[in-house]
């Protein structure tokens, strides 16, 4: 198998989508359990806005509901995305009251409710696919986190969330990508040096 070290972005993405198609439910269940406690030893309690992405299903990602359900436990105001057009995402409060639909792409999304403007957001939780051991990331490809996290005030912390363990070898990264502050795998705490 190649090493990290010479693959591109795009390999990158098919290696980690392969292995997460692997995953049985009752692992992904049981790894985003402890993602999810783990969480409880991040700095970030004293924080009031957080922005969570809803989990896809049939992609394996990191089960969210726990990390919701912890939010809302420390009476923490929830921020979810929406795809507006291929370039942007809105970012909506989450109340009892917020109707859900999917999108095209099977992302379950608020349809409407109270739009939160970026620099109000103090964490936002980051999916990825992917994360080297100095907290750049690799996402899907579309580029909605970079461009929301570019319009993030300086000090909002950013957290990826990862059943995998940091590769060693830095991956190519372009000027447009936005570094991570920490991640949470089941295994482990990571903290990188930008924070």
């Amino acid at each position: 198998m190649s090493t990290i070290l010479s693959m591109d972005k795009s390999q990158i993405r098919k290696r980690y989508k392969k292995l997460r198609k692997e995953l049985s439910e009752t692992e992904v269940m049981d790894k985003s359990l402890l993602i999810a406690n783990r969480c409880i030893e991040l700095p970030i309690w004293e924080k009031q806005i957080f922005h969570l992405f809803l989990s896809l299903e049939d992609q394996n990602e990191v089960d969210t509901a726990l990390i919701l359900n912890l939010l809302q436990g420390k009476d923490k105001e929830v921020v979810v995305p929406k795809i507006i057009d291929p370039e942007q995402l809105q970012h909506i409060l989450l109340t009892d009251q917020t109707p859900f639909q999917k999108n095209p792409l099977g992302i379950p999304e608020p349809v409407s409710g109270i739009q939160i403007e970026p620099s109000k957001i103090d964490v936002v939780f980051v999916p990825l696919l992917a994360f080297d051991n100095k907290g750049n990331r690799i996402g899907y490809g579309k580029g909605y986190y970079d461009r929301f996290l570019a319009r993030c005030k300086p000090e909002c912390i950013k957290i990826g969330l990862s059943f995998y363990e940091a590769e060693q070898d830095s991956f190519p990264m372009e000027a447009t990508d936005i570094p991570l502050d920490y991640c949470v795998t089941p295994e482990q705490l990571y903290r990188f040096s930008n924070v």
